[in-house]
Parts: structure tokens; sequence; C-alpha cells
């Protein structure tokens, strides 16, 4: 046990599971100090972040991080889960035994924050009294202050929240320690990082970096993987990387509720974040819930419902500006607490720069920085064209801060969700949106999700990066496993929402134009989403799902080319016959998948090849 007049625990912590689970990892990774965070300390951490120059003023009320130029990104090749049953083992989660990797993580976190202060965390993963809370509790202990600072943003803290829970023992233990960057080899094979979600112990330990989702625990590591894991192991309810909004009818008074996976790129963020069409906002009002996870369950009358568990919004900067995202923008205005890491950032004026943020950057440079702290105005004449943020650069902020968040957002009962949707980014196959009725077809929906790759970047020319439910990065158990707790826990609904796949990026095949104009004009393919629900629309079928018709798809205001709209609404049924190819050997790489998966793909795919041999049989609204 940690020598207690050395390092003192703070008195303040009478949980003695959380005072024995602090004394453990002080014991190890030997800190200078320990204390204890909570919301309220924010204004006096800011404060001493700024003195100590880890953060930088980036105008009234705002803050701007560098991180270390090494560490910039999730890791995804150092990210494991491990767990004591190689039943778990999956495609994508980097299985390993808990036997290795926790004694490999130990030694390497021992004494390494020896002269640093041990920051305790206590969070709350969900609003308080959600049915979820047991599984939302969380302590992480960090050696960095950034990283409290964004945490405090991101999650309730504060040992208060433990107070209300069944059992306060019972909580998710994470361990983040920053180490050396300049000394742990990135990308090399002795880089020493290593991230672990050692999901059967509910406990996570990462080491090796101080930045977003490889350190503020609460976010994805617990968020995801370890609830993820919790759902399975309880029956209880999935947790998603999905956004949750509302569509609010101002003429009926109707309220619709939709949460979706996408990919990376594919526009998950600007859509949680949307706001109505010019031409549609005296009749609909859209309300932010969450851009990046969703807890579900069924509730005790038999509808599905979900909640964001986050409290933040972690939001990647780049090509974020005034017409692809106005929300964002206004939440990240002065005065809003915003933490801006590795934007450019001007060292006169406090003013913060991104790709995208405006057609060219600044045309004065003097002060700027790029995100490595290098000068703009000594770059040489070869170094013109390098960005000035770096592509993952982000903007931390309070959910309270988003101007259209949902006045029940914090509700613990959450919200009955009336979709389910998922998105990729493909330039042809997938039509504008396809409505799918069936769970079995809706679940291998997902699982068959992905963008689309370019040849520089995978090889295939046009051939989809698969990224099942948007979870590729986050399993914690096998895709099999999980595709049966998705079939098992909505087959418990009493009405089942709707599942649907969208694409806002078609392009023409010729001159490559996008056919559809995106963004805000993307809530006419939900509003069409729900009148076919209701029963108002009624669409074309086809074999991958209910297409609108031209007729349904309420276009005031907007004017999109009829050739253009044709292809929207379009199946290439060619195409899909080779894509159906492609997700066969997807599928058969995931172990343990379930029959019903293969009665569905089955399905559909044998519903499309006799059209697919027919040259004219594209189906067309």
């Amino acid at each position: 046990m940690a020598d207690e007049s050395r390092i003192p625990i703070p008195a303040e912590i009478d949980n003695e599971s959380i005072r024995a689970f602090v004394e453990e990892w002080a014991e190890v990774t030997d800190p200078e100090r320990i204390e204890l965070v909570s919301a309220a300390d924010d204004a006096r951490l800011i404060g001493e972040a700024l003195a100590a120059g880890e953060l930088l003023p980036a105008g009234v009320g705002r803050y701007y991080a560098r991180s270390n130029p090494k560490d910039t990104a999730r890791s995804e090749e150092r990210t494991v889960v491990a767990t004591s049953n190689p039943a778990y083992r999956g495609r994508y989660n980097n299985w390993q035994p808990v036997s290795e990797v926790k004694p490999l993580i130990v030694e390497r976190m021992r004494g390494a924050s020896r002269g640093k202060t041990m920051y305790v965390v206590p969070y709350l993963m969900a609003p308080p009294g959600t049915p979820l809370a047991a599984y939302a509790a969380g302590v992480e202990l960090t050696d960095d202050r950034t990283v409290v600072l964004q945490m405090i943003r991101m999650t309730r803290v504060g040992l208060e929240h433990f107070d209300g829970l069944t059992d306060p023992n019972f909580f998710v233990r994470g361990v983040q320690v920053t180490g050396d960057p300049d000394t742990l080899m990135h990308g090399t094979p002795e880089d020493a990082r290593l991230f672990a979600t050692i999901a059967d112990e509910r406990t996570i330990l990462h080491y090796g970096s101080a930045y977003g989702g490889n350190a503020l625990l609460g976010k994805i590591a617990h968020g995801l993987r370890q609830a993820s894991y919790d759902g399975y192991l309880s029956g209880k309810f999935l947790a998603e990387q999905f956004l949750l909004l509302g569509i609010r009818d101002l003429e009926t008074g109707a309220t619709t509720h939709v949460c979706g996976g996408f990919p990376s790129a594919s526009g998950k963020t600007n859509l949680a974040m949307t706001l109505p069409p010019d031409a549609l906002g005296d009749r609909y009002r859209v309300d932010f819930y969450g851009d990046d996870i969703a807890w579900m369950w069924i509730d005790d009358e038999g509808r599905l419902r979900a909640i964001n568990p986050e409290n933040g919004a972690f939001g990647v900067a780049k090509d974020t500006n005034e017409r692809t995202n106005p929300t964002a923008m206004a939440a990240i205005a002065e005065g809003s607490g915003t933490i801006f890491t590795n934007t450019a950032y001007n060292r006169l004026t406090g003013d913060v720069w991104w790709e995208g943020l405006t057609p060219q950057p600044p045309a004065e440079l003097e002060g700027w920085l790029d995100w490595t702290g290098a000068p703009i105005a000594d770059r040489r004449s070869d170094q013109q064209d390098a960005p000035w943020a770096h592509p993952n650069s982000r903007f931390t902020i309070p959910l309270e801060r988003i101007p259209n968040l949902a006045a029940d957002a914090a509700d613990p009962a959450g919200v009955v969700i009336d979709a389910i949707i998922f998105g990729g980014r493909t330039r042809d196959r997938e039509p504008l949106i396809r409505a799918i009725d069936d769970l079995a077809v809706g679940v291998y929906d997902g699982l068959t999700l992905g963008a689309e790759a370019t040849f520089a970047a995978e090889g295939v020319d046009g051939q989809l990066r698969y990224d099942p439910m948007s979870m590729r990065p986050f399993f914690s158990y096998s895709e099999g496993r999980y595709a049966k707790h998705w079939l098992s826990l909505l087959s418990q609904a009493r009405e089942l929402p709707v599942f649907a796949h969208v694409n806002w990026f078609q392009r023409d095949p010729e001159d490559g134009h996008y056919l559809w104009p995106g963004y805000r004009e993307n809530l006419r393919a939900l509003n069409w989403l729900f009148r076919y629900r209701a029963g108002d629309a009624h669409g074309q079928p086809t074999p991958v799902g209910v297409l609108p018709t031209a007729e349904e798809l309420d276009l005031t205001g907007l004017d999109v080319p009829a050739e253009d709209l044709d292809r929207l609404l379009r199946i290439d049924t060619k195409r899909w016959a080779e894509e159906m190819q492609h997700r066969h050997g997807h599928l058969s790489n995931l172990r343990d998948l379930p029959q019903a998966i293969w009665d569905a793909h089955h399905r559909v795919a044998e519903t499309l090849q006799p059209l697919a041999s027919d040259p004219a049989s594209d189906i067309a609204q």
C-alpha cells in the first residue's frame, strides 16, 4: 500500500473502493501529489493551465492547446480489448488475453507519473437517474491537467454523482499515464504505447498519450468499448457510435427521433447538428441530442429508448464553417469555454484557424503559428502548401453551449427511437435513402455498412471499407455475438423503429458533381422516412429497400435537376450484384455470425440476381 504520509489521499474521497483504487495506482505510478477534482474546479484549473503555458487564450472565454506533435490522434493499432475468455476475440477488436496485457502495461506505467500530480476524476457517463446509471459511473486517474479540463467538458465530473447510485462501488476504473512522447518510439516495432480495455475487469489502462480518445477514458474506452461489453453481458442495452437527433413538426406538434451510425468522413456530426433548410424553417425544428454515442434499451412498455451518455462534443475542426455546420460555429463562439487543440494559432491576437474555416487562410501572416508551433511566415517555398492545422485538430465544448440542444437532452428516461439509420460515403450504388422494414435485414445492413475507398488508399477503386455499425474500432467482443445481441434486444420491442440507409455523396459519373446538395437539405430525406413509417408515403420497393418516389420527396424551395433526382432514386442492380459478392467475403470474416444474418444476405442477393443479369433492369422511381 502507498505511504499516505508521502502521498496523502484527499480526505474528501470517502468511498472506500475509490480510495483503494487510488492507493493501488499511486503505488504503481508514483505521483508527487494526488488531487480530487470536480466540475466546480474548472475555472481554477483553467487559470493554472494558462499560468503553466499548457493553455493559451483564444479570445474571451476560449482556450488553445497544442499536443506533442507525435501525439495527435487515436491509435487503433495500439488499442486492444483484453478478457480472460478467448471466445470474445473478434475480427476487429484486437483481442488479447488479460494475462499478457495487464502485466505489460502495469510495468510501463511503473513510476511514470513521478514528479506529476495524479488527478482523480470521478464522472458519470449518463444523465443522473437513468436506468443505465449503474453502468455509467467511472473514475479516471490522469497525470495531465488538460485531460481533466476536457473530461469536465465531456462528462459529468464530481464525486457527488456517485451518491445516487445503487452500488457506488461498481464503477469503471481508468488509469491514463502520459509517459514521455519523445521516447515512446511511435510507429516503430518498439512502440511502447498501449491502450487496453480489460473488459471483464471493467478496467481501462492507457499508457503513452494525452490526446483525445486515447486519454479521455470516459468517451470511447468506457462509453463505447466497456459499455458495449456491459450491455452484452447484462443483456440490457446497446452502446453504439451513433448520433441522436429529434425532428419536431411545428405544424402538427409531432416529434420523431433518429439515431444512427456513419463511418468517418460520412457526415455524422454535420447531420447531428443540422438545422432545417431555409425553405422549411417555419415548419420544422431539429433538436440536437448527441453527435457520437448513444446507449439504447427497451423500456417497460416495449419501446426502444436512447440517451447520449456524453455531456459534451469533441468535434473535428477541419471543414467546419458557417455553411457546413452553423450550429457548431455558434457553439464555439467567444465565452463558450471551448478548448481548441492543434489548430493554427495567432500568438498576437489569440485567433485560431483551420483548413475549411474560410476559403483561404489569413493573408496577414504575422503572429500565425501552425499546429506544431512553427511560424507560418518562416516557411520555406517547399512548405507553402503544408496544412496550418492538423487534419485531426479538435474543439471541445459542453453540450449546454449547443444552441439547438433539445430541452429534454438530459432526461434520464431518454427518448423513444423511431428510426435507425446508417450512412456511408459512396459515389454510386447507394441511393439517397432506402427504408428497411425487416429487423434482420436492418441489422445485416448495419453490419455491411462501409464507406468507399479511393484507389490510392486501398488499392481497389470503388470497393467499400466495411465499418460494421460504424463500430469497427470500438468492438469489445466478437461481431457475431454482437449481431445476436442486436437481434435479441430489438426483438423485445413492441414496435420496431424503421431502419434506413442514407447517402448524401452520390456523384455524376461524367463530371463528378454531387447529385444532392447535402447539409441542411438532408432533413428532406429523413422527413420522407418518417412519413413512410407513418403510412403517409409508400415509395418504390426494390430488392434492397423502399425508395421514395420523386413526388413523395418534399423539394419545396430546392432545385434538383430531373436527371440528378432520377439517379438519386435509382438502384443500379448490376453494381449491387457486385457489392453482394464483396459483402459475402466481408461477412465470412466475422466470427459466430448468426444464421439470421446469412439468411438476410441470401434473400437480398437472390432477389437481385435475376435483375442484375438484365441490362435494362435498373430500378428507378
